[in-house]
């Protein structure tokens, strides 16, 4: 059972929007200790950055051809780049603040979906993402375990 539920906690945290600020807090609901919970909620949230970072303007480009898809994409392709004022302004940094800051609408899949439209080369990029997702993991981490705490959960 135990397996069962890490497997929970690592595919909520990879999922979009989620990431570490819904899978921690389903760790902790899931008894697993707080740490426990964010060491694999970080792994499970940095599972897609690769991935997004190689493949996202491919995929993009290929989508926006398409009848059926072109409107969806010129509307996320201009939500990110509205998010993306202090990445372009302060460049890596921008990048790691804005993953750091766990509030909607910011994390690795919005970061790593700018850093890739921005051209930003991967190999910054990606430990930038990770060392921020990590800040974002042990915040929400805090949060989490002082909730349990006052609420006695």
């Amino acid at each position: 059972m135990l397996i069962l539920n890490e497997f929970k906690v690592l595919l909520t945290a990879a999922l979009p929007i989620v990431e570490v600020k819904g899978a921690i807090p389903v760790g902790i609901a899931l008894g697993m200790s707080p740490i426990h919970a964010t060491i694999l909620a970080f792994l499970g949230s940095i599972l897609p950055v690769p991935i997004i970072l190689f493949t996202i303007r491919p995929i993009f480009n290929y989508l926006k051809e398409t009848v059926t898809f072109k409107k969806i994409i010129h509307k996320l392709i201009h939500r990110s780049l509205n998010k993306s004022g202090n990445v372009k302004k302060y460049g890596y940094w921008g990048l790691f603040i804005f993953v750091a800051i766990p509030l909607p609408g910011t994390g690795v899949w919005t970061g790593s979906l700018i850093a890739s439209l921005l051209d930003l080369r991967f190999k910054y990029a990606f430990p930038t993402i990770v060392i921020g997702n990590l800040v974002a993991s042990i915040f929400i981490m805090t949060l989490s375990f002082g909730a349990v705490s006052i609420f006695g959960g």
